[in-house]
């Protein structure tokens, strides 16, 4: 027979122990707190008094979230984790804004290398690395120009000419 949960000591020392070991947002947090059992009106005035302190940052936990996923995702798939979270639209965008367009093609290129050693050998290979990237939050043009060993540089994808010749 499984132990009931104990009674939440208090919801602001239960708050502030979870932001002692890693940044929330604030929703992410009520939710939290919701679940062990706090009471709803309490916990909005205690988040309140925990964000009037600096204890507790949208801003912050989206740039923190940036930072984390930068290397690994793009932008979408920063952005959607940060919607997942509840993140403020506004504090979403601010983070958001400090990741440079030209740098996605560098963190793509840097995701890719690490999951694939070698370029695509076939049509089949190559459509797996190009979903690979998307799954990661890439856009479709940057994949392409990744997937096919562009420069970040290039301004569109071209596809080879049939018709020319290999002098």
């Amino acid at each position: 027979m499984r132990e009931a949960r104990k009674p939440l000591a208090s919801v602001r020392a239960t708050a502030i122990h979870m932001l002692a070991r890693r940044e929330h947002s604030r929703a992410e947090l009520s939710r939290r707190l919701v679940a062990r059992g706090g009471d709803l009106q309490e916990i909005e005035g205690v988040l309140d008094a925990l964000e009037r302190e600096g204890y507790l940052s949208d801003a912050r936990f989206a740039q923190t979230l940036v930072a984390r996923k930068a290397e690994r995702f793009g932008k979408r798939a920063i952005a959607s984790a940060m919607r997942a979270r509840g993140v403020d639209a506004d504090a979403a965008k601010e983070a958001l804004r400090t990741l440079a367009d030209a740098d996605e093609w560098v963190r793509a290129r840097s995701a890719w290398a690490r999951r694939f050693k070698a370029p695509a050998s076939d049509e089949r290979a190559r459509a797996r690395q190009v979903r690979f990237l998307l799954a990661r939050g890439y856009a479709l043009s940057v994949a392409l120009k990744v997937v096919a060993g562009g420069d970040s540089n290039a301004d569109s994808l071209s596809a080879p000419d049939p018709n020319a010749s290999d002098d």
